[in-house]
C-alpha cells in the first residue's frame, strides 16, 4: 500500500506519434483511386450547375435553408419530404452494417473522412519531410532553422487544405459562386465565415495531429462494429498457423510453407506491416480495437514475401472460421459463401426495401400538394337568402419549375355530383386559380348550399375537395359540410 506521500499513479499517456511507411501494391492503389473520388466529388461538386429555368437556382447540389428546398441535380426535395432524406439515412446505416458484416471495417479503411483527409495529410507530411526514418529522425531532432523550415512549410499547406475543405462546405447551403466573391470581398454573414474557421480548425487538428485518436477514443464505431461481424466476416488477418514460430529465415532453412513440418514459419519479424500502419498496431496480434482495416499491411507483407521467395496471403483478408480450418489442413470456404449468408441477405433484403420504397415515393409523387382546413369560427354562415356558406382555407403548393393553373371542384364522398351546391375561390373568378413557379398559395374557399339543398338542412355532410392541374393529375383532400341542425 502506498504512502499517503505518493503521488497517484498518471491516468494519462501522451501520445507515441505515428509515422508510417510508405508501401506500393493493390490495396495502397485502391486508397489512391478512393482518396482522388471522394475529394474531387467533395469539392467539385458545389460547382457543378443545374438549369432549372428563370428564378430558380443551377447549382446541381443545393441545401436551400432560406426556402427550405434540397436540390440534387433534377430532383427537389420539400420541407414536408423530409422522409426521403430520413429514408437514405436509414440506407445508410443499413449499408454500413451490410458491408462491415461481408468485409469488416472497409468504411473506416477506405472512406471514412477521417481516413481520407488524414492520408492526404499524411502524403503531404512525407512530400515534405521524407519517408518514415527521416521523419522520426526529424521528430527526435532539436529544434533549428531546418526543422523549422519544415514544419512551417507542413502547417501551411495542412491549413490550405483545411481551409479548402472549410469553404467548400459552406458552398453546398448557397450559390457557390456567389458566397465565394462574398466571402473574398468580406461581405458574407458572420455565419459562413464562423463555419468555415470550425471546419478548418477541425481538419487541420483532426487530420494532422489527432489521426488515430480519432479513431480509437473518438468515434464509437470501432466499438460498435464488433456486434456486426461474426467468424464468417471476412476482414484483415495473420495466418498465425503458417507464420509461427516467427523468425530470421536463413538460406537453405526450411518452413513450413516448404514442408510439413518446418522449424520456423513464414514470418521473418521484419516489422513491414507494423511500419506501414497507419495506426500503428501489430496485426499479428490478433484482431484489435484500432485495426481500420486498410490493408496496407497485406501489400508490405506480400512484398517481403517477394523477396524471400515464399507465397502471398501471410496477412490477408480472410474469414476467421477459414483460418481456423486452415490450421487443421482444411480448405477454408469460396468467398461467395462467406459473402451471402442470412445476416448480410437481411441486411441487403432491407436495404433494397427501403431503396426501393423510396424510389416508388419518388416516381409516383404529385407535382403539387394541396391541405384544407374548415373555417370553424363560424362553422356556418346563413345567408340573407337562407342559403348555408362554409368557409375553407386551402394551401395549395405548386412543385413545378412553371407557374401553373389550377382548377378547384367539390364532389360528395362518393364521386357524384353536388346538387344545389356552388363553389367560388375569393378573389378568382370560374374557381382557377395560377400559383407561381415553387410557390404556395393560400386561398379561401366558399361553398354555398342552396336552401332546398340537402346539404343545407343536414349537420354534417362528408365530401371531397379536388383540385387539378389541366394535366390530369388531381389531389382530393376529404372534408365535411356544416349545416343547420
Amino acid at each position: 500500500m502506498s504512502s499517503p506521500d505518493t503521488d497517484p499513479p498518471s491516468l494519462y499517456a501522451a501520445r507515441e506519434p505515428i509515422f508510417p511507411k510508405a508501401i506500393s501494391g493493390p490495396f495502397r492503389r485502391l486508397k489512391w483511386i478512393i482518396m482522388i473520388l471522394a475529394l474531387g466529388v467533395y469539392y467539385i461538386t458545389p460547382w457543378i450547375r443545374w438549369d432549372r429555368g428563370a428564378g430558380m437556382p443551377d447549382q446541381a447540389v443545393l441545401v436551400d435553408l432560406a426556402n427550405r428546398r434540397f436540390f440534387f441535380f433534377w430532383i427537389e426535395i420539400w420541407p414536408h419530404e423530409f422522409y426521403f432524406v430520413a429514408g437514405l439515412l436509414v440506407m445508410a446505416g443499413l449499408g454500413l452494417f451490410l458491408f462491415t458484416s461481408a468485409l469488416g471495417r472497409v468504411w473506416c479503411g477506405y472512406t471514412c473522412p477521417q481516413t481520407v483527409w488524414t492520408d492526404l495529410y499524411v502524403h503531404v507530411e512525407r512530400w515534405i519531410e521524407g519517408d518514415r526514418n527521416n521523419q522520426i529522425r526529424i521528430w527526435r531532432s532539436k529544434w533549428d532553422a531546418h526543422k523549422i523550415r519544415l514544419r512551417l512549410t507542413k502547417w501551411v499547406i495542412w491549413l490550405l487544405i483545411a481551409l479548402a475543405t472549410g469553404g467548400a462546405w459552406v458552398f453546398y447551403f448557397t450559390d457557390a459562386p456567389t458566397l465565394l466573391r462574398a466571402l473574398l470581398t468580406g461581405q458574407a454573414h458572420p455565419v459562413a465565415y464562423m463555419t468555415i474557421a470550425v471546419m478548418t480548425a477541425t481538419t487541420f487538428i483532426f487530420g494532422g495531429f489527432a489521426r488515430e485518436q480519432i479513431c480509437v477514443y473518438a468515434c464509437p464505431w470501432p466499438r460498435i462494429q464488433g456486434a456486426m461481424m461474426d467468424e464468417d466476416t471476412l476482414t484483415v488477418a495473420y495466418r498465425e498457423w503458417r507464420g509461427e514460430p516467427r523468425g530470421k529465415i536463413h538460406k537453405g532453412e526450411a518452413t513450413k510453407s516448404d514442408t510439413p513440418v518446418g522449424e520456423k514459419g513464414d514470418c521473418i519479424d521484419c516489422f513491414a506491416c507494423v511500419n506501414v500502419c497507419p495506426m500503428g498496431i501489430d496485426i499479428r496480434d490478433g484482431q484489435q480495437l484500432e485495426c481500420i482495416t486498410c490493408a496496407l499491411c497485406i501489400d508490405a507483407c506480400n512484398e517481403i514475401m517477394d523477396k524471400i521467395g515464399k507465397p502471398h496471403g501471410l496477412i490477408d483478408y480472410m474469414a476467421l472460421k477459414d483460418e481456423s480450418a486452415e490450421r487443421v489442413g482444411r480448405e477454408g470456404q469460396s468467398l461467395i459463401k462467406h459473402v451471402l449468408r442470412p445476416r448480410t441477405l437481411l441486411y441487403f433484403s432491407l436495404w433494397s426495401l427501403i431503396g426501393v420504397g423510396l424510389l416508388v415515393a419518388l416516381l409516383t409523387r404529385s407535382a403539387f400538394d394541396l391541405n384544407v382546413t374548415p373555417v370553424r369560427n363560424p362553422l356556418f354562415v346563413t345567408l340573407s337568402d337562407g342559403a348555408i356558406r362554409n368557409t375553407y382555407e386551402l394551401r395549395l403548393r405548386n412543385k413545378q419549375h412553371e407557374a401553373t393553373s389550377f382548377t378547384v371542384s367539390a364532389i360528395g364522398d362518393d364521386g357524384a355530383a353536388l346538387p344545389q351546391v356552388e363553389l367560388s375561390v375569393e378573389g378568382v373568378e370560374a374557381a382557377t386559380v395560377e400559383v407561381p413557379a415553387d410557390q404556395t398559395a393560400t386561398l379561401r374557399v366558399y361553398l354555398t348550399a342552396a336552401t332546398g339543398s340537402p346539404l343545407a338542412a343536414i349537420e354534417t355532410t362528408d365530401l371531397d375537395l379536388v383540385v387539378s392541374d389541366g394535366t390530369g393529375q388531381q389531389s382530393t383532400v376529404a372534408t365535411v359540410f356544416h349545416g343547420k341542425d
